[in-house]
């Protein structure tokens, strides 16, 4: 079964402020028709100078593109259109009409690919939120031919209207069961979360934009075996993982869906759930591909959706450390390192392909996380060997020495969490704090 083709058309606005070249959002949605199996048989930047109401395109472009798909649909299948911007319900139903052909936007690219992607049940019902949140906006595209008729007997509206409300009436009874599924996700994961909080276990996530190899780093980090492709959104649904560094220290590990640019808003809404993790953890690594031309752009779309869903940017500075990923990529001559270095000073150089940097990472998660517990010295009489094991297990031991009367001093970093149980379970226990944090 041979793969479908499309035409990809980015506009370009003129006056039109943009941070990203055209040609650079262009091959971006190139490859994301290219993550779901769509041939790219045309593709190019359409320069409009004002956008047209009722077909987003000037009627010259238009017929110029109908020609376009008739020519190559004689030696292809009938070309998909894909606008890599937001059209209206009206544009698009005057686009397919004018074009003979499919015509689909940024928006439906992106929940097609979603849709595709999404594997386990919650991923699929926000999908399909998601989707339907969309679509509800776009009910009229299917009964425009009946809306302008007017029955008898008292009724205003006419059968299109009537066809719509029962559409639209189907459509919410949908939205309303699915966001009561969803409630309960969230209870289940509210409830799972709470739980990792009570084991004193620290919280890493992974966030950045798609195809900075995010999932490359969390397999070579706690040898998962999520995908890992070369591809926009090549994962979807959140893993989490359990890591040991090198301290000792127990910490669990999420890999989160990628970012993009012009995120759809039903998007972000359907998966706040998801993401949700984010504004909850320890930790967040943001994973940048140091190896792509529009790096600031992408971090600050990254930080962009992060605001969206609630993280504000005091929270997100103290507790992001960055990762500059693919660096056996980027020709590390002294100017370019040092470019990255002075835009990311703390970050931290890595290759997760190559295995290159790993440890430097482990090192800065453990440095992070010791400047955030506390540092106590405990004395433990002979008889307290049941609080002795529950330090080494909840926290990081530094030092124990015993003196001649069989006392033992143990030098431990401790969560807070963790020192308010200990304390509650051995109130009589005396302890020092070395820190002057507490």
């Amino acid at each position: 079964m041979s793969r479908p083709t499309a035409i990809v058309l980015h506009p370009e606005v003129v006056g039109e402020i943009n941070n990203r070249p055209g040609s650079a959002q262009l091959a971006e949605a190139c490859n994301l028709a290219e993550s779901i199996r769509v041939s790219v048989v045309h593709s190019e930047i359409i320069v409009i100078t004002k956008l047209r109401a009722a077909s987003f395109f000037g009627k010259g472009l238009v017929e110029r593109l109908k020609t376009l798909i008739q020519r190559l649909a004689e030696s292809t299948d009938w070309p998909i259109v894909i606008v890599n911007g937001q059209l209206s319900p009206i544009q698009q139903r005057n686009l397919e009409n004018d074009l003979h052909s499919k015509v689909i936007d940024r928006t439906q690219l992106i929940l097609e690919i979603f849709g595709e992607r999404a594997k386990t049940h919650a991923g699929r019902l926000q999908v399909e939120l998601a989707a339907l949140s969309f679509q509800r906006g776009r009910l009229v595209r299917s009964w425009t031919h009946l809306e302008r008729q007017r029955g008898g007997g008292g009724f205003l509206g006419g059968p299109g209207e009537r066809q719509i409300e029962l559409d639209r009436r189907m459509l919410l009874k949908r939205v309303v069961r699915i966001r009561s599924e969803l409630r309960e996700v969230l209870r289940t994961r509210t409830l799972h979360r709470g739980n990792r909080t009570r084991g004193g276990v620290p919280t890493v996530v992974l966030v950045g934009y798609t195809n900075a190899g995010k999932s490359t780093l969390f397999n070579r980090l706690t040898g998962a075996d999520v995908l890992s492709k070369d591809m926009l959104f090549a994962t979807l649904d959140p893993t989490v993982r359990k890591l040991n560094l090198d301290s000792g220290r127990g910490v669990l590990f999420t890999d989160t869906v990628g970012f993009i640019s012009k995120l759809p808003t039903e998007l972000i809404e359907a998966f706040k759930s998801t993401l949700e993790e984010v504004l909850y953890a320890d930790i967040l690594v943001h994973v940048h591909d140091a190896s792509s031309p529009l790096l600031l752009q992408e971090s600050e779309d990254v930080s962009r959706v992060l605001r969206d869903i609630g993280l504000d940017e005091s929270s997100y500075k103290n507790r992001t450390i960055n990762i500059l990923n693919k660096i056996d990529k980027v020709k590390l001559n002294p100017r370019l390192s040092e470019n990255l270095r002075d835009t990311f000073p703390n970050a931290v150089l890595v290759s997760a392909l190559k295995d290159k940097g790993i440890s430097d990472l482990k090192i800065k998660i453990d440095q992070y996380l010791n400047k955030t517990e506390l540092l106590a010295l405990i004395t433990l009489a002979p008889h307290f060997g049941a609080a002795r094991a529950w330090l080494f297990e909840n926290g990081v031991v530094e030092m124990s020495r015993f003196d001649d009367y069989g006392y033992e001093y143990i030098e431990v970093r401790i969560s807070r969490t963790n020192h308010s149980r200990f304390c509650a379970r051995w109130p009589n226990v005396r302890i020092t704090f070395k820190t002057s944090e507490f």
